[in-house]
């Protein structure tokens, strides 16, 4: 025989209108309130993503008059290395100016050629050249005067210096140093580790100057 609602006890029905209460209620969390949920608990992590990604926009956006002057800076800095640092393609000019004071300072060149692999730096490169000479003392001091007023950068090291056995009034010593020319790597490759360095031009020999010349 069916059972009716009607002919339960009157608790009987509130009991069941509640269990088929809180079925529904059950089925409509499980089909709509919780696949929404799911959607805005995906929405808002993605909100948190990208209101974090604007707040380093804008840190980021803070600091760009900052970063502008910092690479304002950095364009002042190269451009004064390259006021004294030749570019790599100046360097044969380079190295024929340094034979020029040394004639200039009445020194004679026995030798002049790349003194090894050249060093690498961030933004140049160092290049050494094995220099021979021959002349007097006073024409050294000279010619190493000139140097350090040269415009470029050219540092003269692992100098060695003794007397010759026939000397001559104005040929008394001779020296051997290593001459390192820096050059700025600006848009350039970077040198070869080969120990050939660019540009390198013939030597300049003058002849023994006369007795009257200084020593």
């Amino acid at each position: 025989m069916a059972v009716t609602l009607t002919k339960l006890p009157w608790y009987g029905q509130i009991g069941a209108f509640l269990a088929l209460s809180a079925a529904g209620v059950g089925v409509f969390y499980y089909l709509y309130v919780g696949p929404k949920q799911d959607e805005m608990a995906q929405r808002q992590k993605k909100l948190d993503t990208l209101q974090a990604d604007i707040r380093k926009s804008q840190a980021i956006a803070q600091r760009l008059p900052q970063f502008r002057a910092e690479v304002s800076e950095l364009e002042i800095r190269l451009e004064t290395l390259k006021n004294v640092l030749p570019e790599e393609k100046d360097i044969g000019d380079l190295l024929r100016r340094l034979q020029t004071l040394a004639v200039q300072s009445n020194l004679t060149i026995r030798g002049f050629k790349p003194g090894g692999s050249p060093m690498t730096k961030p933004l140049h490169a160092e290049f050494p050249y094995n220099l021979s000479l021959d002349g007097a003392y006073h024409n050294l001091g000279i010619f190493f005067d000139r140097v350090s007023k040269f415009p470029r950068i050219i540092h003269i090291g692992s100098l060695a210096i003794k007397g010759k056995d026939q000397q001559e009034p104005n040929s008394t010593i001779t020296a051997d140093c290593v001459a390192t020319t820096f050059v700025l790597l600006e848009n350039a490759q970077k040198p070869a580790a080969t120990g050939t360095a660019p540009g390198v031009p013939a030597p300049a020999v003058r002849p023994a100057a006369g007795p009257g010349g200084a020593r």
